[in-house]
């Protein structure tokens, strides 16, 4: 099970980005858990935080900022595999396939349709 505190991506593509997380969420155990009045959603799993997908609060356009990044921590090497793969599988892009990064640090990175930059890891 992935573990998040609390982190929020925005989107202009509302209902394809809810589709996506519902899916990728889904497959982690997390489940919608509010619709948000932008249009957005924002899901939890048991022993989880809270992820959100959202408009802008300020009514403009989300964009994605450069260097920005979250992270799903996860248990398991093949949960952080299956995790990305199941992103890539939904029409997100790899922005970094699963691997050592450094010794005891395993990511795997993505975008999601928006362009927003996540990823799963497993330290140890």
């Amino acid at each position: 099970m992935a573990k998040i505190s609390y982190m929020t991506v925005g989107s202009n593509k509302l209902e394809a980005a809810k589709a996506f997380y519902d899916d990728l969420l889904g497959s982690i155990g997390m489940k919608g858990v509010y619709d948000h009045p932008s249009g957005g959603r924002l899901y939890r799993g048991k022993g989880t935080g809270l992820f959100g997908v959202l408009g802008p609060y300020d009514g403009n356009p989300a964009c994605v900022g450069n260097g920005i990044l979250g992270g799903f921590d996860f248990e398991t090497r093949e949960e952080v595999d299956a995790f990305h793969t199941r992103a890539i599988e939904l029409g997100g892009s790899c922005e970094g396939g699963p691997g050592e990064r450094m010794p005891g640090a395993y990511f795997a990175y993505f975008r999601d349709l928006d362009g927003n930059k996540l990823c799963g890891y497993k330290f140890g």
